[in-house]
């Protein structure tokens, strides 16, 4: 009898390992779909627009840059391509994966489906700093720079608030993001009550609701390092956001140091959000709404669930993008349609979901 109950085991612990198997492959076959549709939108990108391109002009362009050889194109499409879209598609792609990879970071850290990469006041802190940069006079990378400061600075406070108070509670560090979010957001609402409403308030406007139309590689050269660092960080510690999101007691119980790991999630999730704010300003939902999507497709394992949210938020960013400078005449904020986009999905979602939400 006990031998056949050790088979019996021995035949359970098979089947679950040859499921995790398949859901591996599951999760790896997906990702290489997924780059494969990524491959293709950046085609459209660059073909798409004001200047039409064709896809061979677009390969010849790309790789006669990367051989040093010379092409048939004109001088203009290799501007067009080089100087004005591979650097905003490149922003788009970046940015889509820093702030889908933190809303899932963020999501796993403090067991919340509703919390995105912002709610630190990472993004309103950034907003201020970009405002006092353009009343400055500010622009280009000084502009970034600054808005990087700025939201630092406003995690900082974030993160200092619960320490005043001898309290390392989620709740606690999520309270002080909404009371530093709200005073960030007086603050912005100061500086565009004193702006130049001809010239600075029509740039802060304009930067907050989140553009790539002024992106260049020189900016993203200045910045890359602050999101892929976080970035690689933040997939080798995958499995102990796995561990800190079964609660505190099952952490330690597997020898987790619990506030080292959620310390170093949080601050490589900043800064790559905070990063990806600096270049394209404030966009929304991206970080709030691709997690789920991602984790119905390969389940909540964060090892699988990181790399595939970050494709999904590359990906959707990137057509975004691609829609805000071809759908009209006049260039369209970025903000305008992740929130057009998003809000109906996450709705969706709940509804779907609301059986496991009650």
């Amino acid at each position: 009898m006990e031998r056949l109950s050790q088979v019996m085991r021995l035949d359970i612990a098979s089947k679950e390992n040859r499921k995790k198997k398949i859901k591996t492959f599951y999760a790896i076959g997906f990702n290489i779909f997924l780059l494969g549709v990524l491959a293709l939108c950046i085609i459209i990108a660059l073909c798409a627009g004001k200047y039409p391109i064709t896809p061979a002009e677009s390969i010849e362009v790309l790789f006669s840059e990367l051989f040093g050889r010379t092409g048939t194109f004109s001088e203009m499409t290799r501007n067009v391509v080089m100087g004005l879209r591979i650097p905003r598609i490149f922003a788009s792609i970046l940015c889509g994966i820093m702030l889908s990879m933190s809303g899932v970071a963020y999501q796993g850290i403090f067991k919340n489906p509703l919390v995105s990469p912002d709610f630190l006041g990472v993004s309103n802190g950034a907003a201020i700093g970009a405002a006092i940069a353009i009343l400055l006079g500010f622009s280009g990378a000084f502009l970034s720079g600054v808005a990087f400061i700025g939201g630092i600075i406003a995690v900082s406070i974030t993160v200092l608030i619960p320490t005043i108070m001898r309290s390392h509670s989620n709740i606690m560090l999520v309270l002080s993001g909404i009371i530093v979010g709200g005073a960030m957001s007086s603050i912005l609402g100061f500086i565009k009550y004193v702006a130049d409403p001809e010239t600075e308030l029509a740039a802060i406007t304009y930067w907050i609701m989140g553009s790539f139309s002024y992106v260049t590689i020189d900016e993203i050269k200045g910045i890359i390092w602050t999101m892929l660092i976080p970035a690689v960080i933040l997939l080798a510690m995958s499995w102990w956001i796995d561990v800190l999101s079964m609660g505190e007691t099952e952490a330690k119980s597997l020898g987790a140091n619990i506030v080292v790991i959620r310390n170093l999630a949080i601050a490589c999730a900043t800064l790559m959000t905070a990063s990806s704010v600096c270049i394209a300003g404030t966009i929304g939902w991206i970080g709030l709404v691709i997690p789920h999507f991602a984790r119905m497709i390969v389940g909540p394992n964060n090892t699988k669930l990181i790399p595939t949210a970050g494709l999904m938020g590359g990906i959707f960013l990137l057509i975004v993008d691609t829609l805000t400078r071809t759908i009209s005449v006049a260039e369209m904020p970025v903000s305008i349609l992740t929130g057009l986009i998003g809000a109906p999905f996450y709705a969706l979602l709940l509804y779907r979901q609301r059986k496991t939400l009650t």
